[in-house]
C-alpha cells in the first residue's frame, strides 16, 4: 500500500518554477497533491478503453479548479499512470485536444 501511495506524493519543488514568485511557493507546498493526482486519475479511470480528453476530466470534477485538476495531468504522465498518443477528439472550443487513457486502458494504435 505504501508503494502505491508514494507514485501520488509529488514534490512541492516541481509545482512551481525556480523563478515563480514567493507565493506560487507557498501555494505549492499547501496544495494536497497526493490526493488531487488519485482524483484526477481516478476521473481518467472511469472513461475506460475509450479514453477522455481535458474538457470531460473538468466537466466531471467541475467541483474543482480548472489549474488544480490540468496541473495533475503532467506528473500523472511522468508517473507513467496516464497515457497519451497522437491521438486528438474535438473540444467545445472547437479545437482538438489530446485524449489521455489510464495506462491499464491504453491501447497503441498503428498508424495506417
Amino acid at each position: 500500500m505504501a508503494e502505491i501511495l508514494d507514485l501520488f506524493d509529488t514534490p512541492a519543488y516541481k509545482l512551481a518554477r525556480t523563478h515563480d514568485p514567493v507565493t506560487s511557493h507557498e501555494a505549492a507546498q499547501s496544495v494536497d497533491t497526493s490526493h488531487m493526482e488519485q482524483v484526477v486519475l481516478e476521473a481518467i479511470q472511469d472513461f475506460g478503453a475509450d479514453g477522455c480528453i481535458s474538457d470531460q476530466v473538468l466537466a466531471k470534477l467541475s467541483h474543482h479548479r480548472y489549474s488544480t485538476i490540468t496541473a495533475r495531468y503532467k506528473q500523472l504522465k511522468e508517473k507513467g499512470l496516464v497515457s497519451v498518443d497522437h491521438r486528438k477528439r474535438k473540444a467545445i472550443s472547437g479545437r482538438s485536444q489530446l485524449i489521455m487513457w489510464a495506462t491499464e486502458f491504453y491501447v497503441e494504435k498503428k498508424d495506417d
